[in-house]
């Protein structure tokens, strides 16, 4: 029997050569883990619109989503699997605020590796860092 695939779109938000991230709360599934802003996108939404309302609820942003950047699956023990699609945003409105996470954070491209991020997340951060994405 094949699982479900969730689909999952997430903000590689870039201003002045740094890239946004957030910290989950403490009681979230992955407790303090590090992520690139974001969520599930609805039955009925599109990936980009999913992830414009997700700006909205997690850092009170209207953001520009930009070019997708990568798409992945991957899974979780005893999860469904997730598409990962992450977008580039550069263009938004409003200053970024911790709505939804524990904190977040403006970290250099090069530095993202020394944030403990989610284990969907490893692969493409490494990549990010590199500029091989």
């Amino acid at each position: 029997m094949k699982r479900a695939v969730v689909k999952v779109a997430a903000a590689v938000i870039e201003k002045k050569g740094y890239i946004l991230i957030g910290q989950r709360q403490r009681n979230d599934r992955h407790p303090l883990k590090w992520e690139f802003p974001g969520g599930k996108v609805e039955a009925g939404e599109s990936p980009r619109s999913g992830l414009a309302r997700e700006l909205r609820e997690e850092l009170g942003i209207e953001a520009r989503i930009g070019p997708e950047i990568e798409r992945y699956e991957h899974s979780y023990r005893n999860r469904a699997t997730l598409l990962l699609i992450f977008f580039r945003v550069s263009e938004f409105i409003g200053e970024p605020k911790s709505l939804a996470f524990e904190r977040i954070d403006w970290v250099e491209r090069q530095n993202l590796p020394l944030y403990d991020f989610l284990d969907g997340d490893i692969a493409f951060v490494r990549r990010l860092a590199a500029k091989d994405v």
